[in-house]
């Protein structure tokens, strides 16, 4: 067993790389680009949800058990539209060092988390194969597998879950890559 302490920096590299290989893939590559598309009268939509405190909403909403039972909110979901809606504080947009900021306290977890598990599974001199694939594969674990729930709760496309998938496909063998490389002998 190797304690999670003594894998601090494979968990600081592994993290750091997946921030890193997270930037080229979005900033560079661009194949995330299509994963959202523009609303047919985005102007009349965006007045409408003005004043919309942040936060995710439902529509049409129930509120409760027996209003699924309702005749009116049933004729009022047949009518549509439904759907899931998540709304972002009004500010600046394109500041995005707080969640960056987080997204790299996320990198961090995940990789103490992978270096936890693949601590209870390898002792210290595990070569550099085997500590790739136990630790590739509890971080795409990690960083991938929510994802699906996306597309199977809120109708997400299941174009963009795959990109998401090979995002973590690319953090988790990054992260592998960092602990083998790194692993105590």
């Amino acid at each position: 067993m190797v304690h999670v302490p003594s894998l601090w920096l494979p968990i600081l590299l592994a993290a750091g790389l997946a921030f890193v290989g997270s930037s080229v893939i979005h900033m560079l590559l661009g194949y995330h680009r299509k994963d959202f598309r523009k609303a047919t009268d985005e102007d009349g939509v965006m007045d409408a949800l003005r004043g919309i405190p942040a936060g995710d909403y439902s529509f049409p909403h129930p509120t409760g058990k027996d209003a699924l039972k309702d005749e009116a909110f049933r004729e009022k979901a047949a009518r549509g539209p439904t759907g899931f809606m998540t709304v972002l504080p009004t500010g600046d947009p394109f500041n995005m060092g707080p969640q960056l900021a987080q997204w790299f306290v996320y990198c961090l977890a995940v990789s103490a988390f992978t270096g936890y598990v693949t601590g209870l599974t390898l002792g210290p001199g595990t070569g550099y194969m085997e500590v790739f694939r136990m630790s590739s594969t509890v971080a795409f674990g990690a960083y991938g597998l929510a994802h699906l729930q996306r597309s199977i709760w809120y109708s997400q496309s299941w174009g963009t879950t795959g990109r998401n998938l090979l995002d973590a496909l690319v953090y988790g063998l990054l992260t592998g890559g960092a602990f083998g490389w790194l692993w105590p002998t």
